[in-house]
C-alpha cells in the first residue's frame, strides 16, 4: 500500500488571484523561553488544496457543513490531461475511470462548461483538479455553476505530479466550516495496488 500525499503546504501554497494569502504568528515559543509553542493562523477558505461548496456560487446551495461526506471520501480515477478538457475528454475520462464517482484531474487543465455538463451528467460526486479553481481563470463562474448546481463536489489545488494515472481511494474531508463556502482539506489518495 502507497500513500500519496497530495495537499499543498498551507503557508506556501498557491492562492487564486485577489484572494489573500495564509498568514502565520508566533503566540508562543519554547525559544523565546514560554512553556510551549503555539501557533495562531488565518487564511482564505479557497488557499491551496481546497473544496467549494455550492453556496460558493449559489446562494441557496449547501455549505461545507451541509455537504455529505461520501462525496469526499471512497473510490476515484485519476486521470491526466493538459489544457482544455473537451466533451469529447471529458466522455474519454468518465469511460477510462470505470464507474468511479470520484474523479482528479492532474496537468494543467482547464475544464470546459462542454466538458462540465458530460461530468454533471455522468453522475460523479467529486471532481478534482491541479489549478486553483476548475474552470478558466478568468471566466470561472459557468463552469462551477454547472458542476455546483448537479451536487458535485469540487477539490481544487490538488498536486497530482508524482501520482500516476489510475484508480485510489481518495479521503479529502474539508474541515467543518459552519456556514462557509468552502475549506481547506487535507487530501491523499491510497493505492491499494501494485503498478
Amino acid at each position: 500500500m502507497k500513500i500519496y500525499d497530495i495537499s499543498q503546504e498551507v503557508f506556501s501554497c498557491a492562492v487564486y488571484p485577489g484572494d489573500p494569502r495564509p498568514e502565520r504568528q508566533t503566540v508562543y515559543s519554547t525559544g523565546a523561553g514560554d512553556l510551549y509553542n503555539l501557533t495562531s493562523f488565518a487564511m482564505c477558505a479557497h488557499n491551496g488544496t481546497h473544496v467549494d461548496a455550492p453556496f460558493h456560487f449559489l446562494q441557496n446551495g449547501k455549505t461545507v457543513d451541509q455537504m455529505d461526506l461520501t462525496c469526499f471520501v471512497g473510490d476515484c480515477f485519476v486521470a491526466r490531461h493538459e489544457g482544455h478538457v473537451t466533451a469529447g475528454d471529458a466522455k474519454e475520462i468518465l469511460k477510462n475511470a470505470g464507474g468511479a464517482e470520484r474523479i482528479l484531474i492532474g496537468g494543467k487543465a482547464t475544464v470546459t462548461a462542454e466538458a462540465a455538463e458530460v461530468f454533471a451528467a455522468g453522475g460523479i460526486k467529486l471532481l478534482g483538479n491541479e489549478g486553483q479553481t476548475v474552470g478558466p481563470e478568468d471566466a470561472p463562474m459557468q463552469v462551477h455553476l454547472i458542476l455546483l448546481g448537479a451536487g458535485i463536489a469540487l477539490l481544487e489545488g490538488i498536486v497530482l505530479e508524482d501520482v500516476p494515472e489510475g484508480r485510489y481511494f481518495l479521503s479529502a474531508a474539508p474541515l467543518n466550516l459552519s456556514g462557509a463556502d468552502g475549506a481547506p482539506c487535507r487530501a491523499y489518495l491510497i493505492d491499494r495496488e501494485e503498478r
